[in-house]
């Protein structure tokens, strides 16, 4: 961790500071400077800029989505539109080290698992991610939100963070093409076993370069290994004429085919803002409504927590029990952050690890994050440039984060199966069955049945058996269908 900078913002004869920031944020306080906030505000954008080039690969390659006719450009300007606010409100109203945006995992659950049910459209999707910010808000009011944290072990919220790792990793190899349907198996190498296209190969070069980024620990590699495989796509493109996947041209660009654009800056286009229904959900099954919004509470609830705590160790912010400053006004903002990211049809916003680059470059008070806010907005108006970014310079993003979310799996007691079979089974039903609900529910059911099968009846809390039951009902919920109707 980074050492804030030598020199401090200029205080009076008293030791008061001299400035309305740093009286407003402590920054003094906190052994900061300015300019150290504004620099580790900016480490801090150019680390988590990449949901920018990523959520409209991950967002708009559903059929539901694009019903919206929302263009790529558009989702990014609204995505960073909303990460930009959020920021801003968090820095402002908590005065803590960390940046918001669209959540990576949770708008995986709301493109491939929500939006591809069928009957539903993207619109009802969004309605769940706002229900789920809703009801975030009223556990945060109420004091609920921590009886339901202590009511899921920490092994689990671990086992769910890692299938989610897996099932990221798995949409990455797969929207590049590095992994295709097989012929006689489930799936295999590019295409034929081996990796003969042009856009496969430009993958694989971006994902080399982007974990050597990685490893070396290079500031914002992930965001400068999308941009340098883009460049290497134009190059590729302007050489070898690949032009777009079709049924007549299998070996194209998956989504995007990388040519500079006629113009660099425009006029952002949020028309997305509005794309969501409450209503709708309702209409189709009231108990899948109820456990899809459950399904992001957990994630949207324990990956705030986790995030939360984690940055402020690393800033030093935390007090004897491990709380950080401002504890409810940090909630509160995840949870209208959640709603927001819904309400703009971009998928949940909740906070950000990669905060922790701002952090390790010496940020300490919310100043940083209204720096990254700032940010976010200005790159509203480069909206273009993101049109000409394939999912084979962006997917390799996703197996580097889904990397880094599997690597948590340490944690779990693999030795004790009655935890480890509920970690198992959550885990790798999320890829293989290409829904996070499903594994999650799973892990749930399995664990309840192994605590009760071996006389630990006691151990299990009110609310699982309440959670395990709704699980029940979800994956039984056609024939309950047939039943009621």
């Amino acid at each position: 961790m980074s050492s804030p900078s030598t020199t401090q913002t200029p205080t009076r004869s008293d030791g008061s500071p001299r400035n309305f920031l740093d009286r407003y944020f402590h920054i003094s306080e906190r052994g900061s400077t300015i300019g150290t906030e504004i620099r580790g505000g900016l480490v801090t954008f150019f680390t988590m800029a990449y949901i920018i080039v990523l959520n409209p690969i991950i967002l708009g390659g559903t059929d539901s989505f694009k019903h919206t006719l929302a263009a790529p450009a558009t989702i990014a300007a609204t995505t960073a539109l909303v990460a930009g606010v959020m920021s801003i409100l968090m820095g402002v109203v908590a005065n803590y080290p960390l940046a918001l945006a669209t959540g990576l995992g949770i708008n995986a659950v709301v493109a491939y698992s929500i939006a591809t049910m069928a009957g539903w459209s993207w619109q009802d999707a969004m309605g769940i991610v706002v229900m789920d910010g809703i009801v975030m808000l009223i556990l945060v009011m109420t004091g609920f939100r921590q009886a339901v944290f202590n009511a899921v072990p920490r092994w689990m919220k671990t086992a769910i963070s890692v299938g989610i790792g897996l099932f990221i990793a798995f949409i990455g190899f797969a929207d590049s093409g590095f992994v295709t349907p097989g012929a006689g198996t489930i799936t295999q190498l590019g295409a034929n076993g081996s990796l003969t296209t042009w856009p496969v190969l430009v993958f694989a070069i971006g994902l080399i370069a982007m974990v050597v980024l990685m490893v070396k620990k290079v500031r914002g590699g992930i965001l400068i290994a999308i941009l340098g495989t883009t460049v290497v796509g134009i190059v590729v493109e302007l050489i070898a004429k690949v032009g777009a996947f079709s049924d007549k041209n299998p070996a194209g660009w998956k989504s995007t085919v990388p040519t500079w654009p006629t113009h660099a800056v425009a006029t952002p286009d949020f028309s997305l803002i509005g794309h969501f229904s409450i209503v709708g959900p309702w209409k189709h099954a009231i108990v899948t409504t109820i456990v899809l919004v459950f399904s992001l509470l957990l994630a949207d609830f324990f990956d705030t927590m986790g995030t939360m705590v984690a940055i402020g160790s690393e800033a030093g912010l935390l007090d004897e029990e491990g709380n950080p400053p401002k504890l409810g006004q940090i909630l509160v903002v995840d949870s209208i952050a959640a709603v927001a990211g819904g309400a703009a049809g971009v998928s949940s916003n909740t906070a950000y690890i990669e905060s922790a680059s701002g952090v390790g470059d010496g940020a300490r008070t919310g100043l940083a994050p209204v720096v990254t806010g700032i940010a976010f907005l200005l790159a509203t108006f480069l909206s273009p440039l993101v049109a000409i970014i394939p999912s084979e310079a962006a997917a390799p993003a996703l197996v580097v984060v889904g990397f880094l979310m599997v690597t948590q799996v340490l944690e779990i007691d693999w030795k004790r199966w009655e935890v480890a079979f509920p970690a198992f089974f959550a885990i790798v039903l999320m890829p293989f069955t290409y829904s996070i609900t499903v594994g999650i529910g799973a892990g749930v059911i399995m664990y309840v049945v192994l605590q009760a099968v071996t006389g630990k009846l006691k151990q299990i809390h009110p609310l699982m058996w309440i959670i395990a039951v709704l699980f029940v009902a979800y994956f039984m919920r056609a024939p309950i269908q047939q039943l009621v109707g």
